[in-house]
């Protein structure tokens, strides 16, 4: 089978989620297939790091994603145009110019679109199913709740029923689509109507082969937080936990040291409360050694979609994680058994002082979430179930083109 797969993210290095989970991803689909892909960057192009993309990938393409400010015009004119203003403020001509040529070039069985951002330009290849890769919705009307200024609420309701519609348009376009958990293929299937969409519930997951390399040997009092602070759900959790949590448990245990990972800037830095116990690492080359020297690592998720790699590559080395409810949303683990789940400050910093304090608790813990993660959360399983999606999607596009053709 030969794969046009389009990305929103160039995925190398692989260091934050959605990355992670393409690289895996297109690993998996590279041992069998060809595999050519077209992917926006995140910085100049000249820097793109490629080389495990060029060992698996037949061709490849890195392109600078265009954006600007929405102005004044831009708004006026989602009042009568389908497309949201984010989308026309980021659409590239060049990405799209590229993606016609490499489709004429290859003459790809399929296309497929890693995210929702790439899926507009997918559908311009005409007479190929389209697959959309990890849509998310969940997130669309959550964020408003936060604010407490009416006119802005109302505003991003506006602007999520909007976001809606023009999803519910691209799902009328494409031949299946993959999501990260059950309530998200709810959405989905709403917003699909009768279209007669296939749906792949594939949640993310972890690189259980590669984990096993690692062994739980935590550093005394040690949390860790994995997540880059560019992301607002991950600075919110980490401003939530400074400034709530972690002087409880220090009140008790003064030694305990915080390590938050991932690149930082002058800006997010600023936004956190500035503590005793707590060590920003920068980028980390190896994020999973790191892990797996610390006694816990804490999620104190309290927005944001889709399902917690950081909570499976810690379970996976054999950390224990304490939670909140939103951190391990839409994960098949058991509260007590694979992790520990707290949604309020007491308990949180309670629970976390109790894994600090119960070495046997953390051991209990360490296994059973290992054996969880190998037995629902292994990439090579969950990346064979869009490999044969791909290919009833493909060999049913063949079908239908003979019949059309013949």
């Amino acid at each position: 089978m030969r794969i046009l797969a389009l990305s929103t993210w160039w995925p190398e290095p692989a260091d934050n989620g959605s990355r992670m989970r393409i690289m895996h991803l297109l690993r998996h689909l590279a041992r069998t297939h060809e595999v050519h892909l077209l992917a926006f960057t995140q910085g100049d192009t000249t820097e793109v790091c490629a080389d495990e993309i060029a060992a698996i990938c037949a061709s490849f393409q890195a392109m600078p994603r265009p954006g600007r400010p929405l102005t004044l015009t831009d708004r006026v004119q989602s009042l009568v145009v389908t497309e949201p203003a984010s989308v026309r403020a980021t659409w590239s001509q060049a990405f799209a110019r590229a993606v016609h040529t490499t489709a004429d070039r290859i003459r790809p069985d399929i296309v497929l679109a890693f995210e929702i951002d790439v899926a507009p330009y997918a559908l311009q290849v005409r007479g190929l199913p389209v697959v959309l890769e990890q849509l998310e919705l969940g997130y669309m009307l959550e964020q408003f709740r936060s604010y407490q200024d009416v006119q802005r609420r109302l505003r991003y309701v506006l602007t999520a029923i909007k976001h809606r519609r023009y999803v519910a348009g691209l799902l009328r376009q494409l031949a299946a689509v993959t999501v990260v958990s059950e309530g998200e293929a709810k959405t989905v299937r709403q917003l699909a109507g009768k279209h007669p969409l296939e749906l792949a519930v594939i949640p993310n997951g972890a690189d259980v082969t590669g984990c096993r390399d690692y062994t739980y040997h935590p550093d005394p009092d040690t949390l860790i937080y994995p997540g880059a602070l560019s992301y607002s759900a991950n600075l919110d959790a980490m401003r939530y936990f400074l400034e709530a949590i972690f002087p409880k448990i220090r009140q008790e245990r003064p030694q305990t040291l915080l390590r938050i990972t991932g690149r930082t800037t002058p800006e997010q830095r600023a936004a956190l409360p500035n503590l005793d116990g707590v060590v920003l690492t920068g980028y980390v080359e190896d994020i999973r050694a790191l892990i797996a020297q610390s006694s816990i690592e804490v999620v104190p998720l309290r927005e944001g979609g889709g399902t917690r790699l950081k909570i499976l590559e810690a379970l996976a080395v054999g950390t224990p994680v304490v939670s909140t409810s939103k951190g391990s949303e839409g994960l098949a683990l058991v509260d007590g058994e694979h992790l520990l789940i707290a949604d309020s400050t007491d308990a949180f910093a309670r629970a976390t002082l109790q894994l600090l304090e119960d070495a046997s608790a953390r051991v209990r813990l360490s296994q059973a979430g290992r054996r969880a993660v190998a037995t629902h959360y292994d990439w090579q399983v969950l990346a064979q179930r869009l490999e044969d999606l791909l290919q009833t999607i493909a060999t049913r596009g063949s079908y239908r083109h003979a019949i059309t053709t013949g």
